[in-house]
């Protein structure tokens, strides 16, 4: 896990997710668009709550279960995770 004050960039974070998605789904992270809606790149409810979990696991922000619908791309999820970050 990062240092509480460490600078978290934007492109670390979105890589991070990106892999993430790309396990859970099982395909090459170059096939995933962070900026195209979770649930159309296939990413079930299942899966988007485990990502929340590996959110805390990693970054420990605990995060609603809703997060990955209410901000349903990993571009949108990314923004969310920065703003976070930043009040911590």
């Amino acid at each position: 896990m990062p240092e509480p004050t460490a600078r978290v960039q934007p492109d670390e974070i979105r890589r991070w997710l990106t892999e993430r998605a790309a396990y859970y789904l099982e395909c090459p992270v170059e096939e995933l668009d962070p900026g195209v809606p979770l649930a159309e790149l296939g990413l079930d409810s299942v899966y988007a709550l485990t990502l929340c979990g590996d959110v805390e696991d990693r970054y420990g922000l605990v995060l609603e279960p809703s997060a990955a619908w209410d901000h349903p791309s990993l571009d949108a999820l990314t923004a969310h995770l920065l703003a976070a970050l930043e009040r911590v």
